[in-house]
This record gives C-alpha cells, structure tokens and sequence, in this order.
C-alpha cells in the first residue's frame, strides 16, 4: 500500500541497439528492499505453485522460496536471501536475466495491484552474491564411485550436472559446441543474458569437479551405446533443436534461414574472433522475421543491432487483448499485449510496433539469380471447425507483397534432432520426445534419464531447470537406492 512496482530501468532503446550490453540497469539497494516490502506474506503464495494448466506455466517451476528471499531483502539480509535462493535454484543469474517470470503473472498483488518485482530482486540478490564473493565453489565432501554422463550442456544438463554432482558422483557432461552453455550461450543473445555470466557459472562447475568436453557430439562422435557401458547413468538433455520449416514455394531461395542459425552464429563471431563460420548479417536487409515468441523476439533484436533497413515481425494469431480474457484468469500466466525489448527497440526507430498479426505467408519469390526479394502473405481469422478445432480461414481481397532479402524462421521446434535417442532405442512420445514421466525422468532403457525440452518439448528456462534438478535426484536414487537430493 506504501509503495508502487517500480522495476531496473531499461536503457535507452536507440541507444543500445548500438551495442551488445545488458539491456537494464539497476535498482539501489533502498528501491529493492521497498520492492521486496510489495511482497504480502499472502497466506498461499501462488507465486512458487510452478504448475502447468492449459499449456499455461502457473507460478514458478522451481519452487522458489520468493516470499521468504522477498522479506529477507526487505529487512537487509541479503546473505541470508542468497541461501534461501540457492535452495531451490542452481542457477539464479540466468532466470533472473531470462526467464518470463511466471511467478509475478501468479503473484497474489498481481490481482488487484502490478505485481511484486520478484525477477529484479532474484537478479539482485545473485549478482550481490557474487559482487560480495559469497558464491563459491562447494565440492561435495565424498565421493560413490558411480559415474555420471550428461548429454547435452544447456540449462537442463547443467543442472543435472550440478545435483548429481552434489550427490558425490562423478559426472561428465558433453556438448557439441565448442563452448559449454546450450542455449544459455548460444540461443539467447548477449544484451539478454551476458556470456560472462554464464562463463561464471561453468567454471565454478568445473571447480566443483564436473568434467566439461566440448566439440563432441554424443552419436556421431561417440556412439550413444558407448556412454551406457562405460557409465552407471545417463542423462539425456540435449533439448529439442528440431526447427518448424515453412515448406512453401520458393523455401530454398538464399536469404532464407532458421532463427536459431542466425542466432548460433551471431554469438559465434562475437565471442571468437577467429571466427571462420559463415556470419549471417542483417545490415542493410529488407528483414522479415516469422514467429511471434521468444525466439521471433531475440531476431527483432539482433537485426536491429546488426543495422537493418526495415523489420517487419509476422504472427499468425490474433493480436492480444490489453488485459486477461475470461479464459485466462488468475493465477495463470497473463496472455495479454506487450512490447518485448526487440519490439521496442524498433519501434524506438522505426516509429511502430513491428508485429503483423493474423498473417500467412503463401510463397517466396525470387530475384532471378537465386535469392529472396518478396513475400506474399494474406491475412487469416480463425475458426472453429466440425471437430471443434480453431483452424485459419484466408480473408479474401487482403493478399500482399512484402520486399525482403533476409527471411528468419522463428515458429518454434519440434523435438529432438540427434540421433541419441534412436541409438539407444529409447520410446518417443506423440511428439517425438524421449518418453519418460515427469517427475520420475527414467526412459525406456534401464540407467537412462531424460530431461528438459528433450522429454518435455519446447519450455522455459526454469522449467529446464526444474527438470535437471530432478533428472539429478532420480539418478541417485537409481545409483544408490535413496536420495538426499530435492
């Protein structure tokens, strides 16, 4: 009642699209503790449920203890929130960068009032951990004996990687990029999540005594039945890559690429500067960018950065309502209009939000020496069809040319690209996933766990997490017949 949301400012957007640094700055440590006394110390704090109702995350998925770390900073006692933080969750300056904050759509204020800025305070209370070198390394005091394999070095792997390695076992993890991180590294762009930080992180890993080999890939430079023999577990978390293609005419015109391509390669050559892999630049494009999410988000960014001529965004579903519909109450997570950083910062330049809503896209034409110059689209209403389904229905009269000679694909992912699973003959789900139920994590094959968007499909950050950790425990419980782990 005394004190208003006030959130980390963002930096000017037409200022940062210059550089790759973060997009916020911060709050005082007075504006935190007044953020932190926000929280109500409501009697059901739905804001750790971490629950899924109709593919809709509630609260957060981690169980963070928020209300206790909440007062904790209110009254100064930022040691003391750092370990309640820890409790729960490996890795608090990714989601804190990161993650969507499901947490603050199930806030109990957010019913009445903005809810508590729970993601800034999360983010403050980590970074001063480390600013005041309270986060340091703590190997685990005994050894089983058992040895570890974890494929795949995203935020699910890393925190199985983490537990298990808690639990005294010996636990390697392998990645097929040349640096340690999935798409903490890769996938999300620098001004999002700072590749130091994780860099922090992973070293910190390592002198925990986790072992880190990078540039190989799990079933094709090793074959995947070789990690059964020679380990007593492991853990499959190698995400679901598989990108959705746009199988249209004119897809294999150059200039046309997957959004995570863009991305992968964009970090690459930031952080190498012997870089020697083909860059994929939007300087001077005509950019169209095809996916509303996350990932469409994150190549609004980037092409913003990289000094694009135009931008425009296409999403196939109807523009958002300003507030929650009566299909979408409290405490689920809020399907409502906003403007992401990327859709700011082009409309900090280019004058207007860059979304185009209910659009189709019908073909790609050419120049005539192979690459894309234009899109045609048309616009769609959806309707509800025999079997009660919501399918698009072309609205006639509203086709269209867009100019473009840089297309990203950014409509999501389908399942698991490598051939681990097959492999290992482990049982897919419906959707291609390794099949193994959540909470329990055990595959199809004996000593086999499957974790994060490889068993669960395309999810948040914090949902990788919460899947890792418990990955992580089911193992020990598998290798030693109990547990200690959460």
């Amino acid at each position: 009642m005394e004190f208003e949301r006030k959130e980390a400012p963002g930096r000017d957007p037409e200022k940062r699209i210059k550089d790759w640094d973060q997009l916020h700055e911060h709050l005082t440590e007075e504006e935190l503790q007044e953020q932190g006394a926000r929280c109500m110390d409501c009697g059901i704090p739905f804001c750790q449920t971490g629950e899924d109702k109709n593919g809709r995350t509630m609260g957060c998925p981690v169980h963070n203890l928020i209300p206790e770390w909440n007062d904790l900073v209110y009254r100064g006692k930022w040691k003391e929130a750092l370990h309640r933080l820890h409790k729960t969750n490996n890795f608090p300056e990714f989601t804190g960068r990161a993650c969507p904050a499901p947490c603050e759509g199930s806030c109990v204020l957010g019913i009445i009032e903005p809810p508590v800025a729970i993601k800034n305070i999360e983010q403050a209370i980590i970074d001063k951990g480390f600013e005041e070198g309270w986060v340091q390394p703590n190997p685990p005091e005994n050894r089983t004996g058992k040895k570890v394999a974890v494929v795949g070095s995203g935020p699910a792997g890393l925190a199985a990687a983490a537990q298990a390695n808690k639990a005294g076992h010996h636990v390697t993890v392998y990645e097929r990029d040349k640096r340690i991180g999935g798409l903490l590294m890769y996938g999300i762009p620098n001004m999002k999540l700072e590749k130091s930080v994780v860099q922090r992180r992973v070293d910190l890993l390592r002198e925990e005594g986790i072992a880190f080999v990078t540039g190989t890939e799990i079933g094709t430079d090793i074959p995947a039945p070789e990690l059964t023999r020679e380990y007593d577990a492991v853990i499959l978390a190698g995400g679901a890559t598989k990108p959705r293609d746009l199988e249209i005419e004119g897809r294999d015109l150059d200039g046309i690429h997957f959004a995570m391509d863009f991305l992968h390669a964009n970090v690459e050559k930031l952080l190498d500067d012997e870089h020697k892999k083909k860059f994929i630049s939007a300087e001077d494009k005509d950019v169209i960018v095809i996916g509303g999410g996350d990932t469409g988000t994150d190549c609004v960014s980037t092409s913003m950065r990289h000094g694009c001529n135009t931008l425009t965004q296409f999403e196939i579903l109807p523009k958002p309502p300003e507030s929650r519909g009566e299909d979408n109450p409290w405490p689920e997570w809020p399907h409502i209009y906003k403007v992401d950083y990327g859709q700011e910062e082009a409309k900090a330049r280019f004058g207007d939000d860059p979304r185009e809503y209910q659009v189709m896209t019908k073909k790609f034409v050419g120049d005539g020496d192979g690459n894309v110059k234009e899109l045609h689209t048309v616009r769609i209403e959806w309707k509800t069809n025999e079997d009660g389904r919501k399918v698009p229905e072309e609205i006639p009269g509203t086709e269209k040319v867009w100019k473009a000679d840089l297309v990203l694909l950014a409509m999501g992912f389908l399942g698991p690209e490598n051939p681990v699973l097959e492999q290992l003959e482990v049982e897919r789900d419906q959707r291609s996933n390794a099949k193994a139920k959540h909470g329990d994590y055990h595959t199809s094959v004996d000593g086999v766990f499957a974790a994060g968007d490889m068993r669960r499909g395309q999810s948040l950050i914090v949902w990788a997490i919460n899947e890792g950790r418990g990955a992580a425990r089911e193992c020990d419980r598998y290798l030693t017949g109990t547990t200690e782990l959460p």
